[in-house]
């Protein structure tokens, strides 16, 4: 352990050519925004590592890892680099603290297997080099309107100052939501504040149910049955009952026809949708409406599994990591039902491409930023973690101005019978994968919201950032476990993270869980935080203990975390503890 002080350093990493694709694309979108007078716009990434390095290590990292020596040129900055005249002008963006910095992790982690040792913790971001006659609240306006996502994202005129990521401990503050003697109106007042998206009867519902306790919900147990009963997580809609009134109708010359009678349909997903497959029956469909995704017949060997899902709200409000995690979502579905991604497929709707900036609503993007956002977003993923997209479509109209369609898909491929789905009391609940930051934080109530001007102010931590270099590494131990039948049941971290992948594990027995355990990104999160906190990059299993070395073994090999957070019982009890003390403890009937 080298005894100097940290010291930061920065490199920047820029395109030989000045006629960069993504420069040309920046600019073209800069004068659609109304921005002519900017003549050129040059974009560098920007690599800041803490830590002691020496010149020849700082030389190793620029060279073979942090740039392509062919088509980028590297230097480190060791003084304030501003513009070279007046007409020049420099943004630097980066991420928010606390959002999650794929790169910079895996930039740690390539440093340590190159030798270079002196790195400790690293962080990412953007230069834009922007030249024209530019006033300053027109670089505000170029910031703001093209370059940064400030949901996610902070920039500074200049130089900006790196934030890096310490050692993590959780806060361990637990509040009790006095709801037992509240009435109606501050029900749904309470449900608002908590962007919890229950109505009255919901409300009505939790209030009953701690009544009969005789106590009051704590923070971490209103929250869990927020993203229960979600749109999102139990599509109430699909599934509520719908009475059908036609009042009478006229045919073409007006005459009136006779009334047809009221009748009911008993939820759009079991009538038509599930309906519909029921009644097909057909004999190579194996598994449809239970799990993470559809499984089908391949041949006498293979079975194939299927999910699409949408990401809409995500994307319009950061396009980039809403795609992003949309199509991790659908990797991490398929890996849910114990199969191998193979393929990816996209439909993507956006708003007309040269709508007026100034007939937009109040916080909406404009649909060029939210297209160019979703297509890399869907690119980087796929790209990084070895997936293909093999079919998609690209369409516009005016209805997808301030909410895109983002339509994401995976196929997968198992052997026949692989996927098992049962919990053994005595299992261990075991946490694979991405580690637990405030990213994806109800995700699952705010996708179920209807948006509005204030939805990106007060939403960005429902928005992930994906980490496909962790999911890929995710997809190999987990299938090898599959293979060598290392787990009784399996399930992904998806909408209510730990909350949803725990509570749906043990609806039909229980559990007993520690968050103390969980391994977190940065100090401070709530218990309930990280209970309820999505990851695309992040499985749960149930192990039996004979098992368990066996699968650290394979984690090992994989660069793959594993934490043992708890135990599966039989008790018909979800209980979650931190530490010592009893933070959740709610009867599966009623959860």
């Amino acid at each position: 352990m080298r005894a100097d002080p940290a010291i930061v350093y920065c490199l920047v990493v820029s395109p030989r050519r000045r006629d960069h694709p993504r420069a040309l694309e920046l600019l073209a979108d800069a004068h659609a925004l109304g921005l002519c007078a900017v003549t050129s716009l040059e974009t560098h990434d920007l690599y800041f590592i803490e830590g002691v390095l020496t010149p020849a290590e700082r030389e190793r990292l620029a060279r073979e890892l942090l740039s392509d020596p062919l088509t980028q040129s590297a230097a480190w900055r060791d003084g304030p680099t501003g513009a070279h005249d007046d007409s020049e002008h420099v943004i630097e963006v980066a991420l928010r603290p606390g959002v999650t910095d794929p790169v910079a992790a895996q930039v740690v982690r390539c440093a340590q297997m190159l030798g270079v040792t002196g790195v400790e913790r690293a962080c990412t971001g953007q230069r834009f080099v922007v030249d024209g006659a530019l006033e300053e609240r027109d670089l505000h306006m170029l910031a703001r309107r093209l370059l940064v996502n400030k949901v996610i994202q902070r920039y500074a005129l200049g130089e900006i100052i790196p934030v890096f990521l310490h050692p993590a401990e959780a806060s361990g503050t637990v509040d009790v939501i006095l709801l037992r003697e509240l009435a109606d109106a501050d029900l749904l007042a309470l449900s608002r504040e908590r962007r919890a998206a229950l109505d009255l009867p919901e409300m009505q519902a939790v209030q009953s149910y701690f009544r009969s306790l005789g106590r009051d919900p704590t923070d971490i147990e209103f929250e869990t049955l927020a993203q229960t009963w979600s749109e999102h997580c139990v599509h109430k809609t699909f599934k509520a009952l719908i009475e059908i009134d036609s009042q009478g109708s006229a045919d073409r010359s007006g005459a009136s026809l006779l009334p047809v009678q009221p009748r009911f349909v008993a939820g759009l997903l079991q009538t038509y949708i599930r309906g519909a497959t029921e009644r097909i029956g057909a004999p190579w469909v194996r598994s449809a409406f239970v799990d993470n995704a559809g499984i089908i017949d391949f041949d006498e060997e293979f079975e194939l599994s299927f999910k699409v899902e949408t990401h809409n709200h995500p994307s319009a409000i950061e396009p980039f990591g809403g795609a992003n995690t949309g199509m991790g979502g659908v990797i991490r579905d398929v890996l849910g039902v114990s199969a191998k991604p193979i393929a990816a497929t996209d439909v993507l709707c956006f708003g007309p491409q040269d709508a007026d900036v100034s007939a937009l609503p109040d916080g909406v993007l404009h649909p060029r930023r939210i297209r160019s956002g979703v297509v890399a977003g869907i690119q980087d993923y796929g790209n990084k973690i070895g997936i293909p997209t093999v079919n998609g479509a690209i369409l516009y109209d005016a209805g997808y101005t301030a909410n895109p369609l983002v339509f994401c898909g995976c196929v997968g491929i198992a052997p026949k019978g692989a996927h098992v789905r049962t919990p053994q009391s005595g299992d261990r609940v075991i946490v694979l994968g991405g580690r637990t930051g405030r990213d994806g934080l109800r995700g699952a109530t705010f996708s179920s919201m209807a948006m509005d001007a204030q939805t990106g102010e007060i939403a960005g931590a429902s928005v992930q950032i994906g980490d496909p270099i962790s999911e890929k590494g995710l997809i190999e131990v987990i299938t090898r476990a599959r293979d060598a039948a290392l787990y009784h049941a399996i399930t992904d971290c998806g909408a209510g993270g730990l909350s949803s992948a725990v509570g749906e594990m043990c609806s039909d027995s229980g559990a007993e869980v520690d968050l103390k355990d969980v391994r977190l990104k940065y100090p401070g999160l709530a218990p309930w935080e990280i209970w309820l906190s999505e990851a695309q990059e992040r499985m749960v299993l149930a192990v039996p203990e004979s098992s368990k070395a066996r699968l650290h073994a394979l984690c090992d090999t994989f660069d793959v975390e594993l934490t043992d957070i708890g135990v599966f019982a039989d008790n018909g009890r979800l209980l979650v503890r931190y530490g010592r003390q009893v933070i959740l403890e709610l009867a599966n009937d009623f959860l």
